[in-house]
């Protein structure tokens, strides 16, 4: 019998540079040459599709990087979902990994690219066979129809293995990860697409879909409370935008100096936001797949997750984990005590949620306080005046490390709420994703920037 030690060795993976590092041309052609095919992908439709209930669900697409009714209709869904999975297992000791050795961390690897295989199938059919995806209803009946099944299956199947894969060359040939990428990619287009489209609505001719063009409109017009909305959904983004840059950059340097170098060191940087923007990933993708789930659920005629109407939740659990637009209720005198017990569960779920998978996080990505001094240790490093010891390392950032974990979390989930309470002009959670996306890849470009331009920094890093 074959184990699955042995079969994971047969996984299929993009292979690594090896014996050499990246110069930024490189990385930054590989980047965008992912991206421009995570464009070009979401533009392929699915072959045998007929009814697309989930092209309602606009704001999800853009959280899981999918494009509904696409061949990347999965988007980073069943990948997100199979490291929630994961990291639950092992923080709560179902699974037991070695994280602090090379096997360990390949074992872990390994089991989470089978996990994602799986969810991969599993959300490819419960898309179609719920009706999510389905054929045209004129073949309701006949071979035809379950034939079509099985053909949108595959391709988003297909499609989804190309994310899977695609994820792995921007992280070992590009710039941070795909996962992040195709975030950032999805919402930056809808946000702009918000704010300066020029083309009309559908239902009023004469009114501009952009928001900064229709709230001159609306002013032009005299008409005052869709101006309010509009200039509430605009100030709501610029200020989430700027506490999220103010926030990344926060940082706690731990000073350090090189045990075998007199007189020099450097500061050991600690993010305020010190998980960045996994935990808010996580969260989001576990109320989209909760949301995903009750409506299909419902469409199956099995509404125990809760009932929506008209795309928008109504009753049960998925209620309560949707954002009612605050702001919009304050301008048009509309509140109720239900608006308020809502927004504030919402806010918790986010905050709690934020903060259990940032300390599954940091324990499973080898961000821990042990992990850390050893990997100073590796580098050379220990406090100044103090004798190079594991334990005291490890004790002194601990005293930084777990309340930063804590803290950070706490700061993304809340912003992340109140953005969406306050009606920003994307989904909260995607704006501070995007944000904060964006703040970590202009880092990493800056970082590589320097690394080629001198050659004595490279030969320090290395």
């Amino acid at each position: 019998m074959v184990s699955f030690e042995a079969l994971t060795q047969y996984l299929p993976e993009v292979a690594g540079p090896k014996g050499r590092r990246l110069s930024f041309k490189e990385k930054a052609t590989w980047t965008l040459f992912t991206l421009v095919l995570f464009y070009l992908l979401g533009r392929i439709p699915l072959f045998g599709l007929g009814e697309n209930a989930l092209q309602q669900f606009e704001y999800l697409s853009v959280i899981l990087g999918a494009e509904f009714g696409s061949i990347i209709s999965l988007g980073i869904g069943p990948l997100v979902t199979a490291s929630i999975v994961l990291q639950l297992l092992s923080g709560s000791g179902i699974i037991k990994f070695d994280l602090t050795s090379h096997e360990g961390k390949k074992k872990f690897q390994a089991v989470q690219k089978v996990t994602a295989f799986f969810f991969i199938l599993f959300e490819a059919s419960v898309y179609v066979l719920m009706g999510g995806l389905a054929p045209a209803a004129t073949f309701l009946g006949t071979s035809i129809f379950a034939q079509l099944q099985f053909i949108l299956i595959i391709q988003l199947f297909v499609g989804g293995i190309l994310i899977m894969f695609m994820d792995e060359v921007v992280s070992k040939w590009g710039f941070g990860s795909g996962i992040s990428l195709f975030i950032a990619a999805g919402v930056s287009q809808s946000l702009f697409i918000r704010a300066f489209s020029w083309t009309t609505s559908p239902t009023n001719p004469d009114i501009v879909t952009g928001a900064v063009w229709a709230f001159f409109q609306s002013l032009g017009s005299e008409n005052i409370i869709d101006a309010a909305l509009l200039l509430s959904s605009i100030v709501a983004t610029v200020v989430v935008f700027m506490l999220a840059v103010y926030a990344q950059g926060m940082k706690v340097e731990i000073p350090l100096s090189f045990g075998r170098v007199r007189g020099h060191g450097i500061r050991w940087p600690l993010s305020f936001v010190y998980t960045s923007n996994i935990p808010v990933i996580l969260v989001s993708a576990l109320i989209a797949n909760i949301q995903l789930w009750a409506q299909l659920m419902q469409k199956w005629g099995y509404p125990v997750l809760g009932t929506f109407n008209g795309g928008s939740p109504a009753t049960g659990f998925v209620s309560w984990i949707y954002a009612p637009n605050i702001m919009q209720k304050i301008i048009t005198w509309s509140m109720t005590p239900g608006d308020v017990l809502q927004a504030l569960f919402y806010v918790g779920f986010m905050i709690i949620g934020c903060v259990v998978f940032s300390y599954f996080w940091v324990q499973t990505a080898g961000m821990d306080a042990r992990s850390q001094a050893r990997q100073m240790l590796a580098s050379g490093l220990q406090i100044p005046g103090f004798r190079k010891d594991e334990r005291i390392l490890e004790h002194l950032l601990e005293r930084y490390i777990s309340p930063l974990t804590i803290m950070g979390a706490i700061t993304v989930g809340f912003l992340a709420a109140f953005a969406d309470l306050a009606g920003s002009l994307v989904h909260g959670t995607s704006l501070l994703l995007t944000v904060m996306i964006i703040y970590k890849l202009y880092e990493e470009i800056a970082k590589q920037h320097m690394l080629d331009m001198h050659p004595m920094m490279r030969r320090f890093m290395e």
